[in-house]
């Protein structure tokens, strides 16, 4: 049988349609097939995974940004505050060299008027009739260094320790002995009387008097043993020391 088509065209568009595809009926047919709770659970456990690592990727890229800023600016902090840290290590130790010195000159300061005192005072309290023979200084001299003594450097000698039996002994303690003379018993009275009224001595103890022949004449030989006492800050009193030059 012969077929004539009278309309050019009209075969050929119907043959050129593909098959049609029906989303609903897509969907419809995936859900139909996924009915079994067990895929459910994995494909749910492989979304919530994926949602997992997304978020844990995120924070830590936003972490190991934070983190490098963080070293970047302990870094320039670092470079930064070097040189303030060295130069508070050098004003340290200037400050520690000064204190030093200070404690030295305050140890020579604090021993070097002791017998201009001591002498003075002395002076001041002999009456007439006595005249002295000697003043000694009988505690133990210290050998040891202003640097030692100040507490700043430590000794090169090591000290043997004291035995039980040997009385122990305070080497801040200055003592003295002055000998003399006299032909006025009175008068050595005064004169131990007006040393311990000294606010640089104190102890003053008459060891020895003996009746000795001076020049044809009858004296009184005599030896006193006293120490050496820090008088009073009231007691002080500083003068400007001036020396006036032609």
């Amino acid at each position: 049988m012969i077929e004539i088509n009278l309309l050019p065209g009209a075969r050929k568009k119907a043959r050129s349609r593909g098959p049609s595809i029906n989303i609903g009926d897509a969907f419809k047919e995936l859900s139909s097939r996924i009915r079994d709770p067990w895929m459910i659970a994995a494909v749910a456990g492989i979304a919530v995974g994926l949602a997992a690592i997304g978020a844990m990727w995120t924070w830590q890229g936003r972490r190991e940004s934070s983190l490098t800023e963080r070293e970047q600016k302990a870094v320039q902090d670092s470079t930064r505050y070097a040189s303030v840290i060295a130069e508070r290590v050098t004003a340290e130790a200037g400050r520690d060299s000064v204190k030093r010195q200070i404690a030295v000159i305050t140890t020579i300061d604090g021993t070097r008027l002791i017998w201009p005192h001591v002498l003075d005072e002395v002076s001041r309290a002999m009456p007439p009739y006595v005249w002295l023979a000697s003043i000694v200084q009988t505690s133990l001299v210290s050998t040891e260094s202003p640097e030692v003594q100040a507490g700043v450097a430590k000794s090169a000698t090591k000290k043997a320790p004291p035995s039980p039996n040997t009385p122990v002994v305070d080497e801040s303690i200055l003592t003295l002995q002055v000998t003399g003379n006299t032909v006025d018993i009175q008068a050595l009275t005064r004169f131990m009387k007006a040393l311990e009224a000294s606010p640089f001595l104190q102890n003053v103890q008459l060891m020895r008097s003996d009746v000795v022949m001076q020049k044809g004449k009858e004296a009184t030989e005599f030896r006193l043993d006293m120490q050496y006492q820090k008088p009073d800050a009231s007691v002080l009193r500083n003068v400007p020391f001036t020396v006036s030059v032609r």
